[in-house]
């Protein structure tokens, strides 16, 4: 399985049976989850096989006179795969530090012999974006990008939330857009490499039917913390089973990491 097959399926799938009155786009937090200079690097396991590696880097950077966040994943394979697929894929995203919303996007793809590159601008007055690939094109407000959202989740006041609620968001992805939704489903500690931690469980809402079983067949879990970072995502698949993307390093938090000793 491809990375931006593997993104794809955390990000951009449909929701179904949610009641619209839980939907609702939640407060951010006031205290910073992230400062450039963070790097964190996952890796992408399926049962045994290590398949890949994910790394997400960020970056105070100048757009058009502002200061921005410029964040770049970058997902590729390894070893053997890396040998028999080579794949290289990059993401970037120049979004505004207090709101989240990105100016630009690119995305950059190298699968074997296929390659693909865009850049996408974004207009916030009137709500379009610029795609040098397919031209201008409407989008709703407040849309995000896909490494934009992945930073966007991690800023969510988790204490506003109740248990069930589902979080809503609209992203524009390989010149579409993409609607998607997020349960919180509680705390929960789990193991890491780092050792033991609390974590915040949200599962994004997927169809049930060819990949998924269950609608409890996809779970992300954040640290219960002031950082909110991402250690581990699990999806259980219809057709290759359990893949993993756990934290295997991470540099530069904004706020202190406490992880406790396994039993």
């Amino acid at each position: 399985m491809k990375f931006h097959q593997i993104l794809i399926i955390i990000f951009l799938l449909y929701g179904s049976g949610v009641d619209a009155q839980e939907i609702f786009t939640p407060p951010l937090k006031s205290k910073a989850s992230f400062m450039a200079g963070e790097k964190l690097i996952y890796q992408i396991r399926y049962g045994f096989i290590v398949g890949g590696t994910t790394t997400f880097s960020l970056q105070e950077e100048l757009y058009q006179g502002k200061s921005v966040f410029h964040a770049t994943a970058v997902g590729q394979t390894t070893g053997m795969a890396h040998a028999l697929y080579g794949v290289t894929d990059i993401y970037e995203s120049w979004f505004d530090k207090e709101s989240n919303l990105p100016f630009k996007q690119i995305r950059d793809i190298k699968e074997g012999h296929y390659t693909s590159f865009n850049e996408v601008t974004y207009d916030r007055i009137n709500n379009s974006v610029n795609s040098k690939l397919s031209g201008m094109h409407k989008v709703p407000e407040k849309i995000l990008d896909l490494t934009s959202t992945f930073y966007y989740l991690r800023r969510i006041d988790f204490s506003k939330m109740a248990e069930g609620d589902v979080i809503f968001v609209n992203m524009y992805f390989a010149d579409e857009i993409f609607p998607f939704r997020l349960r919180f489903k509680g705390k929960e500690s789990i193991r890491t490499k780092f050792g033991r931690i609390s974590c915040i469980k949200i599962s994004p809402v997927v169809e049930v039917g060819r990949m998924f079983k269950t609608q409890d067949d996809l779970t992300v879990w954040l640290t219960d913390d002031e950082n909110h970072l991402p250690v581990l995502v699990r999806m259980d698949l219809s057709v290759v089973g359990s893949v993993l993307l756990k934290l295997i390093k991470y540099e530069n938090t904004a706020n202190q990491m406490v992880f406790h000793e396994v039993e």
